[in-house]
């Protein structure tokens, strides 16, 4: 759970000072934890941060740190007791609200992590986890979801929800998710990968394929397009509700809770967001279909000589392929 915001904002507010002398000023934040959150100031500049220390966790000095919009990861101030001390910093042009936000949300991951009894350098590694999902979310703007957004996460959240009650660990189905991080296709998973899309309309399945890659068996097999199809209706689920019921799925295990927030936070998902997506969905049909030889597809490999990328559609329903449910496609792919 996120911290509240008001801690910080009184913490920066007693803080801020014209004439402070350079270098940081903080004030810890209660409960400070295990890693002593502090809310601070680096001086000359002003800028607000939220200082971490990590315990008997040490980085190599050449670590790249996350760099979004509107923030930045550097180092503090050293105790010289060969620990990490961390700051997260607001960039002079990056919204206070929105960094805000973030600051109470990574505080929140840190808190969830050490119930669970993480030691510091699994402490370490949710910290810089839940800031890069978050340098994710920036990235793509940190607004909500589009209508079009908002139904291919739905999309991909059922698939995943149907292979978790197929019997994939819960962890390992979220760690194979990469859609949120513009993965090649939504799922990588056992030996193959999975290319979820998702459509509103009752007739035919056009499906947008975005790159020469998308479709390309090559690396990955077997590949398969899974085909969710959504209707509109009043006694249907929304996206919070659906991603509430996977928080309730997951929740007796620590890890698939963070990595399932870091993944939301990433597509795009914020929960302060949740009473816009008001929409209900039913899901009406999914079926996973193989790619092979016969399948309606451009890649490197079959595209035109000099054509380097392409957007294209296709129709599922007049797409040739083995048509099978989500769990036989997860035992071709060697994941039950």
């Amino acid at each position: 759970m996120a911290r509240p915001n008001k801690d910080f904002l009184l913490a920066w507010g007693s803080l801020d000072s014209l004439d402070a002398k350079s270098g940081w000023r903080s004030i810890a934040i209660e409960p400070a934890g295990p890693n002593g959150i502090h809310a601070g100031r680096r001086f000359p500049g002003n800028e607000e941060a939220m200082l971490v220390h990590f315990h008997h966790a040490k980085m190599a000095s050449n670590e790249k740190f996350p760099d979004g919009q509107g923030f930045f990861i550097e180092r503090a101030d050293s105790l010289g007791d060969g620990s990490t001390r961390l700051a997260l910093t607001r960039k002079p042009d990056g919204s206070l609200d929105l960094f805000l936000a973030m600051v109470c949300d990574v505080a929140g991951a840190l808190d969830s992590a050490a119930i669970n009894d993480a030691d510091q350098p699994r402490l370490l590694r949710v910290f810089l986890s839940r800031v890069r999902a978050w340098q994710e979310f920036m990235r793509k703007g940190a607004q909500a979801l589009s209508a079009e957004a908002e139904i291919g996460l739905f999309g991909e959240l059922s698939v995943l929800a149907l292979m978790i009650e197929s019997g994939t660990p819960a962890f390992v189905a979220l760690e194979s998710w990469l859609g949120p991080l513009d993965g090649v296709q939504d799922f990588e998973i056992g030996t193959g990968a999975m290319e979820v899309k998702t459509t509103l309309s009752d007739v035919g399945f056009i499906a947008k394929i975005g790159s020469l890659e998308q479709l390309d068996d090559s690396v990955r097999k077997p590949l398969f397009v899974v085909g969710t199809r959504l209707k509109q209706v009043t006694a249907g689920t929304t996206l919070p509700e659906l991603v509430d019921s996977l928080r309730t799925t997951v929740a007796s295990e620590a890890d698939a809770i963070r990595l399932l927030s870091d993944r939301l936070i990433a597509a795009g998902y914020f929960p302060s967001q949740r009473d816009h997506y008001t929409r209900r969905f039913a899901v009406t049909d999914i079926k996973a279909i193989e790619v092979g030889a016969a399948f309606p597809r451009l890649t490197h490999g079959t595209a035109p000589l000099g054509v380097t990328r392409a957007i294209y559609d296709i129709d599922l329903e007049k797409a040739p392929g083995a048509v099978s449910d989500i769990k036989t496609a997860l035992n071709k792919l060697g994941a039950i």
